[in-house]
């Protein structure tokens, strides 16, 4: 018999064919419209198609360019103006325009997410402590690099601060040295990515449980990095940053050391 002979056939005589693998996909939900909306005008924000003042269409104007109800891009306006990417003003004159950047605000909105994300186990405070090390080490280098009298007088005031007397610790001038030496830099993207951390930390570190003459310890260490800095020595400004933040990590590992509100 022939191999022809043998195929199996079909009800009208000619050849099956053999089944298609089932297809597997792993189908996403599709997102909310006014997620969708929201998202196209950030995009249009972000690539400048919308500049800083421009006025929005108005909402009417919004549901036919979309195709959505006035609801779905009313919620789509709150969103973008809960993330300061527009204003929205009342009267004859309103309306949605778009917001110049403020880093001041969307630092603090960060810093805000963090101290909420780190009261949860899905982002620890051993987490940001380990993202600290890896940013300011590399931080003081560039600082020793792009080192200019006028950061260096900010960094010797910031390592010699006066204590605040309803803060013995000196801490919140502690931290205010590590954003001093961000801001050495020259480099906004490296002061936004490190202030939210400092940010959670003098919220939630208990300073009572640091014994008072560990700050003293923490006080020489910044008079040390900021030589560093302003000699220009990259290097030794890296690896004193990088000892410090070590020695720091030992600290706030103390038990009682993180308030548990």
């Amino acid at each position: 018999m022939s191999p022809s002979a043998r195929r199996p056939t079909g009800r009208s005589g000619a050849a099956a064919v053999p089944a298609a693998p089932t297809a597997r996909l792993q189908v996403q939900r599709v997102r909310p419209a006014y997620r969708q909306v929201a998202d196209e005008l950030r995009s249009q924000i972000m690539r400048g198609a919308l500049a800083p003042g421009a006025r929005l269409p108005a909402e009417s104007e919004l549901t036919g360019m979309f195709g959505v109800s006035r609801s779905t891009v009313r919620e789509a306006l709150r969103v973008l103006a809960s993330q300061h990417l527009i204003d929205t003003r009342r009267g004859v004159q309103g309306g949605s325009f778009v917001a110049a950047p403020d880093p001041a605000r969307l630092v603090e909105d960060v810093g805000g997410a963090l101290g909420v994300l780190v009261t949860t186990p899905r982002l620890g405070m051993a987490d940001l402590l380990e993202a600290r090390l890896l940013l300011e080490p590399a931080a003081a280098r560039l600082a020793a690099q792009r080192s200019a009298p006028e950061t260096v007088e900010a960094l010797r005031a910031a390592a010699s601060a006066p204590r605040d007397p309803r803060d013995p610790s000196g801490f919140v001038e502690h931290m205010d040295f590590h954003t001093t030496v961000l801001m050495a830099t020259g480099n906004l993207m490296l002061t936004m990515m490190g202030q939210p951390v400092g940010d959670v930390l003098r919220t939630r570190l208990d300073r009572a449980a640091v014994p008072a003459q560990r700050w003293a310890e923490v006080d020489a260490c910044h008079g040390e990095i900021t030589e560093h800095i302003a000699r220009g020595e990259a290097a030794e400004a890296e690896e004193a940053m990088r000892n410090h933040l070590l020695d720091l990590r030992d600290l706030y590992g103390r038990p009682g050391a993180w308030k548990s509100d």
